[in-house]
């Protein structure tokens, strides 16, 4: 999770939620403790980089059950340990609501809402600043899964495995799910380190007559390779059956190819596929 995507996340759920306040961190990694690391809404930079340990305070409460946790009043109230009363006193927040991040049961960070009046947060409330937390999570798996697929797609296959072998089509298969993440992913940097990893294992170049593929082409193409048919292309990619065979005619045009495995051999013989 990047700083980007807590402060959408921020942003997000004071929208849904109408709090004034909500911050926000992510857990140390190879240590049981968030570091707050972006705000919205303060008045005060007292919480900023405030390191929460699992177990203290609010936040440490949620990361150690893995579960959201709210007080109507911080400084008074008998559910939670104190180590924290005098950044939380210096920013007035009094009502605080914490909600943690948690992918493949593992905390990965913690989202914030809060009031500076002690009054209780309706189940609205609640319910909202879960949504924003788990709108969060959902671009975590999509980054793990396209981090899981980098780490696939860089090693670099034996010469004489381009032809066929498990160990190609392995990284056939992950070259086309690359191009499949590439769209859903929000985040710049990452969308163009997946779309580098895919020039890794081929060098585009103009096809016949000059006409280089669609980027959707290529997708289709992709998978194509991989060995799916046009309904599992369509599920891969969210299209729908007709669009997928629209996108494959107009590849193999371009390829001078008559048939898939024609067209699938033309984009590898012209280093648009692996």
């Amino acid at each position: 999770m990047t700083a980007s995507e807590i402060r959408g996340a921020l942003a997000r759920l004071r929208r849904a939620t109408g709090l004034p306040v909500a911050f926000g961190g992510l857990v140390e990694y190879g240590r049981p403790r968030i570091r707050i690391s972006e705000l919205s809404g303060t008045h005060t930079a007292s919480l900023s980089s405030l390191a929460v340990t699992s177990g203290n305070g609010l936040g440490g409460k949620a990361v150690a059950l893995a579960r959201p946790c709210a007080v109507t009043d911080y400084s008074s109230s008998r559910h939670i340990s104190h180590e924290y009363d005098a950044p939380v006193a210096a920013e007035g927040i009094r009502s605080v609501i914490a909600v943690p991040v948690v992918v493949r049961r593992r905390v990965r960070g913690v989202l914030y809402g809060a009031l500076r009046a002690a009054q209780p947060l309706g189940d609205r409330t609640v319910t909202a600043a879960v949504e924003a937390a788990r709108d969060v999570e959902q671009a975590l798996v999509v980054r793990d899964e396209a981090q899981e697929l980098l780490a696939a797609a860089r090693p670099e296959p034996a010469e004489d495995a381009r032809e066929g072998g498990a160990a190609w089509e392995q990284v056939r298969e992950a070259h086309a799910a690359l191009r499949s993440l590439a769209p859903r992913i929000d985040d710049p940097e990452l969308r163009a380190e997946l779309l580098a990893a895919c020039g890794m294992l081929a060098e585009p170049v103009p096809v016949q007559g000059g006409a280089a593929l669609a980027p959707r082409e290529l997708d289709v193409l992709s998978w194509v390779a991989a060995g799916a048919t046009n309904a599992g292309v369509a599920e891969r990619l969210g299209l729908r059956p007709e669009t997928v065979k629209g996108y494959l005619r107009s590849a193999m045009r371009k390829l001078g190819a008559h048939t898939r495995g024609e067209a699938v051999t033309a984009a590898r013989r012209a280093g648009l596929l692996p």
